[in-house]
């Protein structure tokens, strides 16, 4: 099958044929630009010998395109009637393609089981209400080389943001200890079928050499931190353990922070360091 983007008036009538409201709680937004595929695809430097991961393919515009470079696609759809047309549509004979119905966060690769060191991609056009859950399940596995996510602006501007930006928060630290983040393009609601209230960005995430991923622990002990972000760390740190509650202040001191500095005053470096304490 060639690729194809569906016009929105096309899109309209598909999803009509196949009697389907988006259904907004699942975030479909069906992508209706060619360039924003292609760029996509781009971005991620897609080749034949790749193993691509896709979320939420939806109507198959970007699985059509990901599969046309000879790249291995793996996509879990959660929608019923959309998985059903996808298996109708797209040619299952093709062995490149491993198509599964089920939620993605149950299922974060899309029933990929890599190797330690097997290389793998992401290219997807996110469910906005999953983005950060699934991003985190992500980063408990073995992560990939690259992801070129779309995502609602706000979403991707959290993860970019450094220490001192009121959008700096856990998930910021995550990402940025393993990947280096890359704003690829802004993309306009007009992009997609229907449109959404949110403007959209599309994020090139390369994953860093020096890779650094937290324990489960330290991520819960970070996220409770930043759930009480108006607060001076020291307050929110009495729930720690008294003794790597205690070195991690030390630490903080010696860096020239203290106790009354609050978590988005933080580097991501002694965030890290807290990994060693606990």
């Amino acid at each position: 099958m060639k690729s194809m983007t569906l016009t929105p008036s096309a899109t309209c009538q598909l999803l009509e044929k196949l009697g389907h409201t988006p259904n907004h709680r699942l975030g479909q937004n069906f992508l209706i630009d060619g360039n924003i595929v292609r760029k996509s695809i781009e971005l991620a430097n897609v080749s034949k010998e790749d193993i691509i991961i896709e979320i939420g393919p939806g109507l198959g515009t970007l699985t059509i395109s990901l599969l046309e470079t000879g790249a291995t696609v793996y996509a879990i759809e959660r929608d019923k009637t959309l998985f059903n047309y996808l298996e109708e549509t797209i040619p299952l004979a093709n062995r490149r393609l491993h198509l599964m119905e089920g939620d993605a966060l149950d299922h974060p690769l899309a029933g990929f089981l890599p190797s330690s060191d097997q290389s793998f991609k992401i290219v997807a056009n996110l469910p906005y209400a999953i983005s950060t859950p699934w991003i985190d399940k992500v980063l408990n596995q073995n992560p990939p080389d690259t992801m070129v996510l779309m995502l609602q602006k706000e979403a991707a501007q959290r993860y970019c943001s450094t220490e001192g930006s009121k959008q700096f928060g856990a998930i910021s630290i995550f990402l940025q200890s393993a990947y280096h983040i890359h704003l690829g393009h802004n993309v306009a609601a007009s992009c997609f079928y229907p449109k959404p209230d949110v403007g959209s960005s599309l994020l090139c995430l390369q994953k860093k050499k020096d890779i650094f991923l937290f324990s489960e622990i330290t991520k819960k002990r970070i996220r409770n931190l930043f759930q009480h972000r108006r607060k001076q760390i020291g307050s929110t740190l009495k729930t720690f353990p008294e003794e790597p509650r205690d070195k991690w202040l030390n630490h903080l001191r010696e860096e020239g922070f203290s106790s009354r500095n609050r978590p988005e005053d933080i580097p991501i470096p002694l965030w890290q360091k807290l990994e060693d304490y606990l």
